[in-house]
């Protein structure tokens, strides 16, 4: 049971939140609660539309633990239904549609994923997938919930009203997406939903529909959206901007390390719990050394995924490829372009064949095999090892002159 009083679980639990609907009610909730001597139902939603939980959904993530510290019940809803359709929620055009195949083979590893941050005691985590209510809804049932809310209504969403304005196609089955988000809102009974600020509208769609199953209305609590490594769009991994929590913690500290300097402050803030005022002092422009603190935000973040050690070693390696960088300088460039590479990691072999060191993946392959192939003085002998391209990387093949890659 919660045993914080009302006020401080108040307090704690709106700081860093982008907007709270209501305050007010979060605090009675949380008090009726208290009296009936129950926890609250907290709901996050997540879509496997790709096999990666990344650091923009830890923000979410993060919030949700603070609620399951506080003594209440995280409900974590596999929206393994409503991944066929994929949210529109700030698309500027209609997913793909994925095949039941597809979302089941990206939701296998999510609960490992979400456990890197959640408490995953069965009495602190509620494992729910909205097939277990959406696949049973006949078509009766479907025309009377498209029937709770006016196509006015759901126009006036950013995304949908910007993409009439630029004549852009609407899937009617995108439409229909946040009433199936709500409908996961009224079969677990949840008493806050989670989610970043694009999800809103969904989010209070949820309360509607509560409200008119005769529930009490959840409250909504969004959180801000992490930008990605590219610095303009939010993360996400059809973007490839992301760093995934599953990533070893060589690529992460060295993705990490890309994150542009204006960002470091709020990453501080959304993912190491630093106050604002706080991270821009120790991360923000006027951070006496910026590439110490970004250093430090890498280490800060790779330790909650791996370790202190781990993180540490990572720093201590990054400070030798910056040496071998220097040293590298010499070296011939070989230019590849970003749109060859693949954002969840390249294969080793076809990287080479970019580069110019071997002429088919296979002769890539082999080499590797045989221990001709150095990456950043290390060698390699895995032949399936994927990398993340950045400039300045070496790559030395067999006797022949080290290259310096260049990304265009």
């Amino acid at each position: 049971m919660p045993s914080a009083p009302v006020n401080d679980q108040v307090r704690a639990l709106i700081r860093g939140c982008d907007a709270v609907y209501t305050e007010a009610e979060l605090a009675q909730r949380l008090a009726a609660a208290a009296a009936a001597g129950r926890p609250l139902r907290v709901k996050l939603g997540m879509d496997p539309t790709a096999p990666d939980i990344h650091l923009g959904h830890v923000v979410a993530l993060r919030k949700l633990r603070q609620f399951q510290d506080l003594g209440h019940v995280a409900v974590l809803i596999i929206g393994d239904f409503t991944a066929r359709i994929g949210d529109p929620s700030g698309r500027s055009k209609t997913r793909p549609v994925l095949t039941p195949e597809e979302v089941d083979r990206n939701a296998a590893t999510y609960l490992a994923q979400a456990g890197k941050v959640l408490d995953t005691s069965p009495q602190r985590l509620e494992i729910r997938h909205n097939s277990e209510w959406l696949s049973k809804m006949d078509f009766a049932a479907v025309l009377r919930l498209a029937g709770s809310v006016t196509l006015q209504q759901l126009t006036k969403r950013d995304d949908f009203a910007q993409r009439l304005r630029d004549q852009t196609p609407i899937g009617l089955h995108e439409l229909l997406y946040p009433l199936m988000q709500g409908c996961d809102s009224v079969n677990i009974r949840a008493d806050v939903e989670l989610g970043g600020t694009d999800q809103t509208f969904n989010n209070l769609v949820g309360r509607d529909l509560q409200a008119a199953s005769g529930q009490p209305p959840q409250i909504v609590m969004t959180v801000p959206l992490l930008v990605g490594l590219d610095g303009r769009m939010k993360m996400s991994k059809s973007y490839g901007n992301y760093v995934g929590v599953a990533e070893s913690a060589h690529d992460m500290f060295r993705k990490l390390m890309t994150v542009p300097d204006g960002l470091m402050p709020k990453y501080a803030e959304l993912l190491c719990e630093r106050p604002a005022e706080h991270a821009a002092r120790e991360f923000g422009p006027d951070a006496p050394d910026p590439l110490a603190a970004k250093k430090r935000l890498a280490r800060l973040v790779t330790a909650q995924f791996h370790d202190d050690a781990a993180a540490a070693a990572e720093a201590r390696r990054f400070d030798e490829f910056l040496a071998g960088a220097a040293r590298a300088a010499d070296f011939p460039a070989a230019v590849v372009r970003r749109a060859d590479c693949d954002p969840d990691g390249t294969w080793l072999p076809k990287l080479m064949k970019l580069a110019g060191l071997c002429k088919s993946t296979s002769e890539g392959r082999r080499l590797i095999e045989q221990g001709g192939v150095m990456l950043d003085d290390r060698p390699v002998t895995d032949p399936q090892t994927r990398v993340v391209p950045a400039g300045g990387m070496v790559l030395r093949v067999g006797k022949r002159e080290p290259v310096r890659l260049e990304l265009q």
